[in-house]
């Protein structure tokens, strides 16, 4: 059986602060095979890696993020809100929001994988698909690049810009004939909420895909150990050390 992939889920969120270089740095330092992270578009078009529309979660600011320049993005910390972590340091309150491109060069010289989730909304901006895919060919070239929405439509025009991208349809459902959804519209994986995985006589596991299948987000370890013994495919986690060492048999 295939050794089962563990990426960092925002990098090691459950540690560091999440969507950062720091954070992405621990996941690989814990030895993560892939990192997944989510971008969002400032008020002058500048693709950034945060997950919510807003700053006020994970930075000293307050707003949306469309309302912020890059510039003004760039004056917020993205540390000194996980000042409650057990690792936290002084320096994390240095910590800046990421630009793609920043994180996409990060990136290149672990030679790993790397999802990239396009949320829902961010349909809205007109050529979004186009301005990402540039972005990657332009600064990830070195890094498998995985896209993933739970919106199909964004997914199908990035293949249909580039028949060679990798997309992974996000999904909370159990989908019967997956392997038909899969083969129509050439997903390189489906991103599967852990819950539908974990359930007996799921879809997945009745048409044998749990080997190319992504699951998120698993942190408590039982759920990590019934993940492994199916033989999914990849496991997004807050934990990326735990998860490894669970594969890995070392504890």
């Amino acid at each position: 059986m295939k050794k089962t992939n563990i990426y960092g889920h925002r990098g090691a969120m459950g540690t560091h602060p999440e969507n950062t270089l720091l954070s992405f740095q621990a996941a690989f330092e814990q030895g993560a095979d892939g990192v997944e992270f989510d971008i969002q578009v400032t008020k002058d078009g500048e693709l950034v890696v945060i997950h919510d529309d807003t700053v006020d979660r994970t930075t000293d600011g307050t707003g949306y993020v469309h309302d912020y320049s890059l510039r003004e993005l760039k004056a917020l910390s993205a540390g000194c809100r996980f000042n409650h972590f057990s690792e936290y340091e002084p320096s994390w309150n240095q910590e800046r929001i990421p630009t793609l491109q920043e994180v996409l060069c990060f990136l290149a010289p672990f030679g790993t994988e790397a999802n990239i989730e396009l949320k829902p909304h961010l349909a809205k901006h007109q050529g979004i698909e186009r301005r990402v895919l540039e972005t990657v060919q332009a600064w990830g070239s070195q890094t498998k690049i995985i896209y993933s929405s739970f919106h199909l439509p964004m997914l199908l025009r990035l293949k249909q810009l580039n028949n060679t991208a990798n997309i992974a349809w996000l999904l909370n459902i159990n989908l019967p004939l997956a392997a038909d959804y899969m083969s129509c519209f050439q997903f390189e994986s489906l991103h599967v909420d852990k819950k539908i995985l974990l359930t007996e006589g799921n879809a997945f596991e009745q048409e044998g895909l749990l080997s190319v299948i992504r699951a998120w987000t698993a942190n408590q370890d039982q759920e990590i150990q019934q993940l492994l013994a199916k033989g999914v495919g990849t496991i997004m986690t807050d934990y990326p050390s735990r998860a490894i060492a669970l594969r890995d048999g070392m504890i």
